[in-house]
């Protein structure tokens, strides 16, 4: 028998469906966490073909595939990109996704560490990230990486959420 390899990738728009496809089912885990106005409010962006189109456009996507499938993704914002918490200084990722069949395969850390490579390639200085009460799984992989609670900020969708850096220059 052949075992599956895993192959880490930069996405395109030519992966949009997929990758809505892995936000979904990767997102779905807190529909009973959130209250159902909080879990419509997040699945509206998780449907939002032209939201995601243009997250993929703005980003260095990268993917992690098997088998033709992607399983995984993560998007490195570049810098010069601020927004009401990132600094323009800063590159920053968003949503980090992980196919729940292949949670604790160590696929969440391995993108980490594939953007934090690329984050240097491209020269950034630091990288920024957001992250929930909720979503412990992601913190304690930020923790390790280096990453450093930088602040509390307002809540999103009815939960604590903080600011991350990591300095890298």
């Amino acid at each position: 028998m052949i075992e599956n390899r895993l192959l880490y990738r930069q996405g395109s728009s030519n992966d949009l469906q997929q990758i809505l496809d892995l936000g979904k089912v990767s997102y779905e885990q807190y529909s009973e966490i959130l209250t159902p106005d909080n879990w419509e409010r997040l699945n509206s962006f998780l449907n939002n073909e032209k939201a995601f189109l243009e997250l993929i456009l703005q980003s260095y996507t990268l993917v992690c595939i098997d088998n033709d499938t992607i399983i995984g993704m993560a998007f490195l914002i570049p810098s010069g990109n601020p927004t009401d918490i990132y600094q323009a200084d800063w590159c920053y990722i968003r949503m980090v996704g992980v196919h729940p069949n292949y949670a604790g395969q160590g696929i969440g850390k391995n993108m980490m560490k594939l953007c934090i490579d690329k984050a240097k390639e491209m020269n950034e200085k630091t990288i920024a990230l957001h992250t929930s009460e909720f979503m412990d799984a992601a913190r304690h992989i930020y923790k390790n990486l280096g990453f450093i609670k930088l602040k509390e900020i307002p809540p999103r969708f009815g939960k604590k959420y903080w600011l991350y850096t990591l300095i890298i220059s």
